[in-house]
């Protein structure tokens, strides 16, 4: 793809479940911000900050127009990445109004050690529940009376959906319960899974979905009910007396301000922006070729007697180990090829470890950027190993 023309001939890059890689629409609109209007966002009223406040509000709304969310239900909200996202929230959350918190096996540590610290902070018990070859979760096998559940919509190891999951709003909504979802491996290929889905909380990382290093909170307003303001500073009041001060986001018009506390990302938010253009703009064509490209790879891991997948389907995320060969060391060997993929547990210590037993790993997470060369040079280098 044409966006992608600074990648160098032979230069393959599978490393998108941590970080995809930036297109050039992306890259010119963050040099445009810091070349033609560098500027703080809603602070000022001269011209290059109203240029940047009219690119940020935009953002915002571009935000619930891909998720399929209502402006008038929901706000979209700045900070730094996914992890820091659900922290804040749960930092925030007034625990006297629940009873316990809940999340599953597959989580990445975001999720997985956040919940733990809350429990541990607070009191509440904590459950962590299994999940289905498809993601999906046996709602009857589970009391989520006054849960606080936070689970993710994609595994970032193998890419399973949470297949069932407005099933699973409902049920924790009955029980009074409110769920938060880590989405940050299905915004940029599996946001289908979420679209329309009105949780309480997603969280997720613009740098996963072509976009800067950013991270992103959409929230129904009225979970603005189940907290505790403590996290203060500059962008966050109104008006401050000597021991007292009004929250900006007592008005719907800055509700966002809510989490967003010091100054904002402005160029990288603005990058989002660029980024869902983007994706807007992107052919079937495009997105055929992203499928044909993980098919391709997963059959030919599939086929090979010695890989061992954890993938149960094909999936732009796959994860999987060779017999009798270190996965830090294959790695290092594909690199020498240009071939870039990440090794490890991938912050999913407990389950791929403590649950499945495997050895660390070797991930392959591709992207709209990935050629059908790409492919073709990671299967003649793992067949020079493999035999």
């Amino acid at each position: 793809m044409e966006d992608f023309d600074y990648l160098g001939d032979g230069q393959v890059y599978l490393d998108s479940a941590c970080q995809s890689l930036r297109p050039r629409p992306v890259i010119n609109a963050i040099n445009k911000y810091y070349t033609e209007h560098n500027s703080c966002g809603e602070r000022v009223k001269y011209k290059w900050g109203r240029e940047t406040d009219t690119l940020v509000e935009a953002t915002r709304e571009k935000v619930l127009k891909y998720l399929k969310l209502k402006p008038r239900k929901y706000t979209v909200s700045f900070t730094l990445n996914t992890t820091y996202g659900i922290n804040l929230i749960l930092s925030q959350i007034d625990a006297s109004k629940f009873t316990k918190v809940m999340t599953s096996e597959i989580e990445h540590n975001s999720p997985f050690l956040g919940t733990l610290g809350f429990a541990e902070r607070t009191g509440l018990p904590r459950e962590v529940m299994t999940r289905n070859e498809d993601g999906s979760i046996d709602t009857d096998a589970y009391d989520f009376s006054g849960a606080i559940v936070v689970i993710n919509c994609a595994s970032n190891f193998d890419g399973r959906k949470l297949s069932n999951i407005e099933e699973i709003l409902k049920a924790v909504h009955r029980a009074g319960g409110i769920l938060i979802i880590d989405a940050a491996q299905a915004m940029a290929h599996s946001v289908e899974v979420l679209c329309g889905v009105e949780v309480d909380a997603i969280c997720f990382s613009a740098h996963k979905l072509y976009a800067p290093s950013l991270g992103v909170i959409v929230w129904r307003d009225d979970l603005l009910d189940k907290l505790q303001p403590w996290w203060l500073g500059g962008g966050m009041v109104d008006d401050v007396d000597r021991d007292s001060f009004v929250l900006s986001a007592e008005n719907k018009e800055h509700r966002y301000s809510r989490f967003e506390s010091g100054l904002m990302a402005w160029g990288e938010i603005v990058g989002l922006g660029a980024a869902l253009d983007w994706l807007d703009g992107l052919s079937k064509k495009d997105w055929q070729n992203l499928t044909d490209n993980y098919t391709e790879l997963y059959n030919f891991l599939s086929e090979s007697p010695r890989v061992h997948l954890v993938n149960h389907e094909a999936n732009p995320t796959m994860s999987f180990y060779i017999e009798g060969l270190d996965s830090h060391l294959l790695g290092e060997a594909l690199s020498r090829e240009d071939i870039m993929a990440r090794t490890g547990y991938f912050c999913v210590h407990y389950y791929l470890d403590h649950v499945l037993g495997c050895p660390p790993l070797m991930r392959f997470s591709l992207g709209l950027h990935n050629r059908p060369d790409d492919i073709e040079k990671v299967k003649k280098a793992l067949s020079k190993i493999l035999n």
